[in-house]
């Protein structure tokens, strides 16, 4: 399998790895709480692994409404430190030009992330979800070429109609099951991956179920929070952050 390689700042003392935000104008509380991590954090680099918006129809709607306030913070941050994106699950049709004018780096997924000496393997992590037989359908069709051209063909007001529909029907998947419950990476690919790439510690998200895991002798996975300072619970919301002497360290920020 091939990995793309992202080398870390020369400069970087700190890199900080947030994913699954899941922003929209429907969570204030959340959508301000990012700006202001984004505005204050001491860290020299932010990786976002993907879901960073709970749902986005194409580049043209940043420039509007809650779409042009999320591309005003990310491009503000952008010139204080490295930022770098990579697409999940909900937002796959963040394209080219929101990250250009914003000044964000594009990752693929998955990354081989070079950082203090270390090779870290970086994904979103639904592509190793691969019990969800239902999700792999959708997201092979989806990530196509033509069903993305005709997609973004669509009047923006139509797509945001779309995407509400494809956003409900996922919900009502996941509607009365615990997060426990929702399909986890599938252990040996994850494992070649990790082989492959010479990556001893992977960092993804998408599960919503933060932890430490060792997968087997010598390889450990780094699962990210999930974001939420909106809902009836407990406010979420975790950074992990990578510091120049190796070790990862994970930050609420909920408070």
């Amino acid at each position: 399998m091939r990995f793309a390689e992202f080398e870390a700042p020369a400069h970087a003392t700190a890199i900080d790895f947030i994913s699954d935000l899941h922003l929209s104008g429907e969570a204030p509380r959340t959508f301000e709480r990012w700006a202001g991590y984004l505005r204050d954090t001491p860290a020299s680099a932010v990786f976002i692994l993907g879901d960073l918006f709970e749902v986005w129809v194409g580049d043209d709607a940043r420039h509007a409404g809650f779409e042009a306030r999320c591309a005003a913070v990310l491009t503000e941050a952008a010139t204080q430190r490295t930022l770098a994106f990579m697409r999940g699950n909900r937002d796959f049709l963040v394209g080219a030009e929101l990250l250009r004018d914003c000044g964000v780096h594009e990752l693929e997924d998955p990354t081989v992330l070079l950082a203090f000496g270390q090779r870290l393997l970086l994904s979103h992590g639904d592509a190793l979800c691969l019990a969800d037989h239902e999700y792999q359908a959708f997201r092979t069709l989806v990530r196509g070429a033509a069903w993305q051209r005709d997609f973004l063909a669509r009047p923006l007001e139509e797509r945001q109609r779309l995407a509400r529909q494809m956003r409900d029907h996922s919900e009502q998947r996941k509607r009365g099951m615990a997060v426990e419950d929702w399909v986890d990476l599938d252990k040996p690919t994850t494992l070649r991956w990790m082989r492959e790439g010479r990556t001893p510690t992977l960092i993804h998200g998408h599960t919503h179920r933060p932890a430490r895991e060792e997968l087997a002798a010598g390889f450990v996975r780094e699962v990210l929070s999930d974001w939420d300072c909106d809902g009836n619970g407990a406010p979420r919301a975790e950074v992990l952050r990578l510091t120049a002497d190796g070790r990862l360290t994970r930050l609420p920020l909920a408070a």
